[in-house]
């Protein structure tokens, strides 16, 4: 009679590294196809081949599209909101200048990839997005540290204690989004669009100056 075989030592610990080693090279391929052709332009046939996996392998992964830029971004991203973290906290002068250098160090993280962060920003627009995605204006992080941001105006003086914080964020993420379009446009270089937000967030802190 054959003898019972259950699972082999190290079998499930086998199995795990080939998940996460699938899932690295779906991440990896999909971060550079994002780049060069965008979100729209990017299908998972796409990603599958050019990761070298099949196309089930990457839905075994991950639930769509949305949710592997999501991913790439959130990776991507864990240095700036490092890097935020370290500044933040030492920035000096108005709300309105301290707005403007924490959106002085977006900018210039994210321009020598334009076209991946012009991706996240179009994943915003696609409402057949599941609720596991984040594109760009559903991630927390960059919403805390402009809140952070207003209460310490408000502490100081220069933001009127009656303004909605979340309207103000809104008008921020939305002005730096659309200020985006230079680098398609104008082929703007972080500096160039760092000058064109300054002046848009000069607009929208008079907006909320006590009176």
């Amino acid at each position: 009679m054959k003898a019972d075989v259950g699972p082999q030592p190290g079998a499930s610990g086998a199995r795990a590294s080939q998940r996460e080693a699938t899932r690295n090279r779906v991440l990896n391929a999909a971060r550079e196809l994002f780049d060069t052709s965008g979100y729209q332009g990017t299908t998972i046939r796409e990603i599958a081949r050019h990761a070298g996996v099949s196309v089930g392998s990457v839905f075994t992964t991950f639930a769509s599209k949305g949710e592997i830029l999501s991913q790439v971004m959130q990776d991507r991203l864990e240095p700036l909101y490092a890097e935020l973290d370290r500044v933040v906290p030492h920035l000096r002068g108005s709300t309105a200048d301290r707005l403007r250098s924490m959106f002085a160090i977006h900018f210039a993280f994210e321009a020598p990839r334009a076209r991946l962060f012009l991706a996240h920003i179009a994943a915003a627009y696609d409402w057949t997005l599941p609720p596991t995605a984040r594109p760009y204006g559903h991630t927390p992080r960059l919403q805390d540290v402009i809140r952070d941001c207003l209460a310490k105006g408000v502490e100081a003086g220069d933001v009127d204690p009656a303004a909605d914080p979340q309207e103000i964020i809104d008008l921020l993420m939305a002005a730096y989004a659309w200020t985006w379009r230079l680098a398609i446009t104008r082929a703007a270089d972080a500096r160039a669009m760092t000058e064109a937000m300054d002046r848009q967030i000069g607009l929208i802190c008079e907006g909320f100056r006590p009176r």
